[in-house]
C-alpha cells in the first residue's frame, strides 16, 4: 500500500533544514544592520519620532543616511565622533552578520 505523500529524498540521519523554504527573494539587504542603526538611534535621541533613516543598496552593500532633529544632533554624534563611530562599528558587524557592508552616514538639514 502506497500513500500519496511526498517522499524525503534526506539521506537517513541528515536534517534538511531547507525543507519548505525559499528565502529568495523575501530577505531585505541590510535588514539587521537596519534594525540595529534604527534601535540605536531612536535610543539615544530625545525626539526618537523625529529620527529618519533613508537606505540605499549598492553591490552588496548599504548605506544608511541618518537624519535627526538639531537638538540631537550632538547626542548622535558625541565628543569627537565617538559614539557616531560606535554606531558605526555595531551596525558594521550586524552587517557581516548578513553578509552586507555597511556605510553610516550622519546628515545635518
Amino acid at each position: 500500500m502506497t500513500d500519496d505523500l511526498a517522499i524525503d529524498d534526506t539521506p537517513a540521519g541528515e536534517v534538511d533544514n531547507d525543507a519548505g523554504q525559499d528565502d529568495t527573494g523575501n530577505r531585505i539587504a541590510g535588514g539587521t544592520p537596519l534594525a540595529v542603526v534604527t534601535y540605536l538611534v531612536r535610543s539615544l535621541a530625545g525626539e526618537p519620532d523625529e529620527v529618519v533613516i533613508e537606505t540605499e543598496e549598492r553591490n552588496g552593500s548599504v548605506r544608511f543616511r541618518i537624519h535627526v532633529a538639531p537638538e540631537d544632533m550632538g547626542r548622535v554624534i558625541g565628543r569627537r565622533g565617538r559614539v557616531a563611530q560606535a554606531i558605526r562599528t555595531v551596525v558594521a558587524a550586524a552587517g557581516a552578520r548578513d553578509g552586507v557592508q555597511t556605510n553610516v552616514d550622519i546628515v545635518d538639514d
